[in-house]
């Protein structure tokens, strides 16, 4: 797989800087029951790495000692952890707000009979992969059967109540672009999601996030491999606009991989540029005594994909 990075590090990107951390974004592990070809995480069935007990136990106590608000779990499938649920009871008891991105098809794999039910007990707010309404595109890109699957989990879902008015339980939807584009308008696309999803399949949501594919990992190689690297870059930089600055999300959210280790975003964290400016490295367990806000953030090329067009970060759209 090809390296992004040497072609990202100089930048003319704008320096930033951090305001109040509220978010705690923890990576629990590579290993995934899907390979999708935009996967910023690399993440599939193969991977092995996962946090350890001792890095698991860190996170309630972080989020106790900076007064966090939110934790954000990703993977990989974070569901796949074992100490997965566990740790959402214990942040739940806190009064934190726990948030699952979930790939849908998880609560259908061996080992995790009750997954649906459980979320929704704790009253996880859930992000979904759906990157189409049409099973050609999300077959596409995430491999053959997802989309049925995907549809059969949603209607699980909707059951339980989540995406229900009034019900308390958070059902959001995650749309990438197949390609080397931007996204379309998310409200208008939202439109479209919800009315394709409820007249052929009955499935009811709150809000679509559509997020702007990144140009690292498998997605940014695969660029690389066509000769399109420049010419996506091209499109990020001229799509700049300078009024998504204050909301990217680095700038309330720090994320955490699957050692403890500290980045800025969970773009940086993939590929290896540490938290801030300095090059120190900073682990979970330094959060229990220092304090991150207004602190500078680690830059490069592909923060322009947060920035292009109407804004993208892990809550969508910054311009609605």
């Amino acid at each position: 797989m090809h390296d992004t990075l040497p072609l990202l590090e100089k930048t003319i990107f704008p320096a930033i800087h951090r305001a109040r951390l509220d978010t705690l974004q923890v990576n629990l592990g590579y290993k995934c029951n899907q390979s999708c070809v935009h996967c910023h995480v690399n993440a599939g069935p193969h991977r092995t790495e996962m946090m350890d007990d001792a890095t698991l136990a860190l996170i309630p106590q972080v989020l106790a000692a900076r007064g966090l608000g939110t934790l954000d779990l990703t993977g990989g499938a974070p569901e796949l952890h074992e100490g997965f649920r566990e740790l959402v009871r214990v942040a739940r008891a806190q009064g934190v707000r726990v948030i699952d991105r979930c790939n849908l098809t998880i609560l259908f794999e061996p080992e995790q009979d009750g997954l649906a039910e459980f979320l929704a007990a704790q009253q996880v707010d859930i992000v979904a992969s759906m990157p189409c309404y049409q099973a050609e595109n999300v077959d596409k890109q995430r491999g053959d059967g997802v989309f049925d699957l995907s549809i059969a989990a949603l209607q699980k879902l909707n059951q339980l109540g989540y995406g229900q008015a009034d019900s308390g339980l958070t059902l959001n939807l995650v749309y990438n672009p197949q390609g080397a584009s931007l996204p379309p308008n998310q409200q208008t696309l939202q439109a479209d999601y919800k009315r394709e999803l409820f007249q052929h399949f009955g499935i009811v949501f709150n809000e679509l996030f559509a997020l702007t594919n990144m140009p690292i990992q498998r997605f940014g190689s695969t660029l690389v491999s066509k000769g399109t690297f420049d010419a996506y870059m091209d499109l990020l930089k001229s799509s700049f606009q300078q009024q998504n600055l204050p909301g990217v999300m680095c700038r309330n959210t720090v994320s955490v991989d699957w050692q403890g280790w500290l980045s800025d975003c969970d773009f940086n964290q993939q590929l290896g540029l540490p938290l801030g400016t300095t090059g120190l490295r900073r682990h979970l367990r330094d959060l229990l005594k220092i304090s991150l806000d207004a602190q500078p953030i680690r830059v490069a090329g592909h923060c322009f994909g947060c920035t292009a067009g109407q804004g993208s970060s892990c809550g969508g759209a910054l311009e609605h």
